[in-house]
């Protein structure tokens, strides 16, 4: 499992309906982690369970930005501190193509990536712990056309390989 994690002011990801319109699926405000998510053949629930408890306890939040943003470190933590010290959102959106393979020609292939079969059920076990361990969490919709917004803080992005 592959994810790219990224620390956010503010995120959503939009839906074009058959109507052409766009809609709102998922949204954070402020402060928190936008999760792109890829699965690949071999993944498996306990690779879901340990990719979100990693996202859960990634500590990329520093002291300042957490003041800058008018929220409260808890006392007994430590300089950087995590979405779950802070209760801060999670916007999780599969994206197959963190499997994209160009190392052939300049055509990616798809072939490393798990098929909606496998993949759905997974990405859909990532956001179950995370809510599990009492994280607030928006989704994507899994295999739709979707439009991710984002402001990335920092830049703060980490790749993730479980």
């Amino acid at each position: 499992m592959r994810a790219v994690v990224q620390r956010v002011d503010g995120a959503s990801v939009r839906v074009r309906e058959s109507s052409g319109e766009l809609n709102s699926v998922g949204e954070i405000v402020g402060l928190g982690l936008l999760v792109l998510v890829g699965v690949t053949h071999t993944d498996t629930p306990d690779h879901a369970a340990k990719l979100a408890a990693k996202v859960h306890d990634l500590r990329i939040f520093d002291r300042d930005l957490v003041a800058e943003h008018g929220l409260r470190a808890p006392d007994d933590s430590g300089a950087e501190l995590s979405a779950s010290d802070l209760g801060l959102p999670v916007l999780v959106v599969s994206q197959f193509t963190l499997y994209g393979d160009v190392a052939k020609g300049r055509r990616p292939s798809w072939t490393p990536a798990a098929p909606g079969p496998i993949a759905e059920p997974l990405v859909a076990e990532v956001v179950r712990v995370l809510r599990e361990r009492g994280t607030e969490v928006q989704t994507g919709q899994f295999g739709a056309d979707m439009r991710v917004s984002l402001i990335n803080s920092g830049p703060f992005t980490i790749l993730l390989e479980i």
